[in-house]
């Protein structure tokens, strides 16, 4: 790969993805377009870009997938579960208890382990939630991942990572290698393809949105924008949930961090924007 290979596409991903490279990144592009090399059977990275500015939409496509699909796991850190289980819903179950209905956005839900644990802690308090209405929204940009999410079916080593064995007899059915999630829990879980770099207003306003390992990929004009719009897309008295390498300190002041609990934010009562004006960001997504 030439320094010219590598500068085309860090630029391309930045623009379609947010993914912001290091100068010293070459290993990963490396790495994981490997399987994209084999299955175009072109000898190098370089062929491929040439393949790209030759005009591919799909090729442009496959490639900021692979790029951009990371690892997940269930209950991946666990504390933000805790938290999830034991401040966010309590609070939101008292503040909504007019209208019995709880919204919640996994932003990047890559292949279900995300949204599908945040699920499975629903169901284990269900005798507090009857009645309530209660949406799981799981976006990612990835089509391939989201349709693995879609089907809830795992191996043997993706069960075995952070979920409690309890539950996977409870909720889970097996079949020779592979688990798949009950249907319930399933059923729990709506999918959408979106990029986070462009709007997201159509998905309307949510109680809680988890937005974890996603933000840090991003430079800082981008991260301070899409901050905003997160707070944009949050009711009042909400819960955003970072990464445990995220934070919104010194960057926005449209959150700001729940007492002693990592990882936790809600929406500022006075939001000064500092933001990038809206036209300047989508000039810039759209280079």
């Amino acid at each position: 790969m030439t320094p010219q290979d590598y500068e085309y596409l860090r630029r391309l991903l930045k623009d379609h993805s947010g993914l912001d490279l290091s100068a010293d990144k070459q290993y990963l592009i490396e790495s994981r377009l490997l399987p994209l090399l084999r299955e175009f059977d072109v000898p190098g990275i370089s062929e491929l870009v040439r393949k790209m500015k030759a005009g591919s939409p799909s090729l442009i496509a496959q490639v900021v997938e692979a790029m951009t699909t990371n690892e997940t796991f269930f209950f991946r850190d666990k504390v933000p579960f805790d938290n999830f289980r034991d401040v966010i819903m309590p609070e939101v179950l008292k503040a909504r208890g007019a209208r019995k209905s709880i919204r919640i956005w996994c932003a990047a839900g890559s292949t279900g382990q995300e949204p599908y644990s945040l699920a499975l802690c629903l169901k284990e308090m269900s005798a507090s939630l009857a009645g309530w209405r209660v949406e799981i929204i799981a976006t990612d940009l990835s089509r391939e991942v989201l349709e693995k999410s879609k089907a809830g079916i795992y191996n043997q080593f993706e069960v075995q990572r952070g979920l409690p064995s309890q539950l996977l007899v409870k909720y889970f059915k097996q079949t020779g290698e592979l688990w798949q999630i009950s249907p319930d829990i399933r059923a729990m879980v709506q999918h959408r393809q979106l990029n986070l770099l462009h709007d997201f207003s159509q998905l309307g306003v949510f109680d809680v949105i988890f937005c974890r390992n996603v933000l840090i990929y991003f430079d800082q004009d981008t991260k301070i924008n899409t901050f905003g719009r997160l707070a944009d897309a949050m009711e009042s008295g909400g819960f955003l949930v970072l990464g445990a390498a995220e934070t919104v300190v010194g960057l926005t002041n449209a959150f700001k961090p729940f007492p002693n609990k990592r990882g936790l934010y809600q929406p500022s009562a006075v939001r000064v924007s500092a933001e990038l004006p809206r036209e300047k960001f989508t000039a810039m997504a759209g280079r």
